[in-house]
């Protein structure tokens, strides 16, 4: 069954979907209910699921729910856990929003349905060209195995009347909380954006960033990451509460700036400042930065397990994700304030000028203020940074 599936992905990747074969595709997808595991910690982008759901229903007929996860490997688990009773069809999740070790895991285990981002109409809008940022996720080939929805980029946000030149660097991150302790810390490593502010300090001070795009051996492991804990064990002392205690993720982070007790937050998403702002978390002087040396940036995908029960009804809601009017209302700030992963060269006049006409927030970047993107490692470097810094805290 698996060789099937697998020669069924490399005739996809092979050949665009003809109009006919997405029309069968919309035919079988009315009438089903698509289960979408997502993060679900983010208001905005539960409200913004909430009118995809709307859209799908009211144009195709599919049925969307939003499973909300706190972590993404809760629907990871789940397909593990059906492939190992058996369940090889009539799975409980269609779609998941899914990136880096957890679309690393589930590619090498089988667990996906690959081939179908060449079916998808909407994809021709997306640069997938070997390389492409949308073509490669933690620097592993996607091969149609997930579809690109929106942008990410590392970035960190403060009010400039208590820090009012903040650190360009990690380095200079590390000197900043040295001359003002308790002011600063970062969710524990266990979660995502903990992980994040870790490997932005792996890629940062490196000796040679070219082995992180390959898996972590023990040699690499100890020659990449000895300047990496030589900077935190520098850090820590002067982190919040003497860095023996630590949020539980960014939206706790973004909350203690909220109220004062930090003077920096960050995010995966260049626009969380702005949307704190607007929803009254964050005081409206609060301003995002970007190092000028780049920080690290990826692409979020939606993928479709191997068993799902609604797959076409998962390509279809796929598919709208990547309609150029959703991905211009995702990047409006009103909205959700999510950079497009859609190639403006490949757009329409009309389309181009819809995101031109887009406002713009005092607390959300520019792509150019965002500086360069550093790619991310290889998923293995986040798994082991992750394991590392726990043993080290705990000890």
């Amino acid at each position: 069954m698996r060789a099937v599936f697998a020669l069924a992905a490399l005739l996809a990747l092979a050949a665009p979907a003809t109009a006919g074969d997405w029309e069968d595709t919309l035919a079988a997808a009315r009438g089903q209910t698509v289960w979408w595991h997502a993060w679900g910690g983010d208001p905005r982008t539960n409200a913004f699921i909430a009118e995809v759901a709307a859209e799908v229903q009211a144009a195709y007929g599919v049925q969307l729910e939003h499973v909300r996860l706190s972590d993404t490997a809760e629907a990871v688990n789940r397909v593990l856990a059906e492939r190992a009773a058996g369940r090889d069809a009539g799975g409980a999740v269609d779609l998941i929003w899914i990136n880096g070790p957890n679309f690393a895991a589930m590619k090498a285990a089988g667990l996906l349905h690959c081939g179908f981002v060449a079916q998808l109409p909407n994809a021709r809008f997306v640069d997938l060209g070997p390389g492409a940022a949308a073509a490669t996720d933690f620097t592993l080939p996607t091969e149609g195995c997930e579809s690109p929805w929106r942008l990410a980029r590392f970035v960190l946000f403060h009010d400039p009347a208590r820090v009012a030149d903040p650190p360009s660097s990690m380095a200079a991150l590390a000197d900043w909380a040295a001359a003002n302790p308790g002011r600063l810390t970062h969710p524990d490593a266990a979660n995502f954006m903990g992980a994040t502010f870790l490997k932005q300090a792996l890629v940062e001070l490196a000796p040679d960033r070219d082995v992180l795009a390959l898996p972590p051996t023990d040699a690499a492991w100890a020659v990449a990451t000895a300047p990496l804990w030589d900077w935190y064990d520098r850090l820590r002392p002067n982190l919040w509460r003497a860095g023996r205690q630590f949020p539980e993720n960014e939206t706790a982070l973004i909350q203690m700036l909220g109220d004062g007790a930090v003077d920096f937050a960050m995010a995966f998403d260049p626009a969380a400042a702005a949307n704190a702002v607007i929803r009254g978390v964050l005081p409206d002087t609060v301003r995002t930065v970007a190092f000028p040396g780049g920080t690290l940036g990826n692409v979020s995908f939606v993928a479709i397990p191997y068993n799902a029960s609604a797959r076409a009804g998962a390509m279809v809601v796929a598919n709208h994700l990547l309609d150029p009017a959703v991905q211009a209302r995702a990047q409006d700030i009103r909205v959700l304030g999510a950079y497009s992963v859609l190639d403006p060269a490949r757009l329409d006049a009309p389309a181009r000028a819809a995101f031109d006409a887009l406002p713009g927030h005092p607390a959300l970047p520019t792509l150019d203020a965002l500086g360069p993107t550093l790619p991310e490692p290889h998923p293995g470097w986040m798994t082991r940074l992750a394991e590392e810094w726990a043993r080290r805290v705990a000890r």
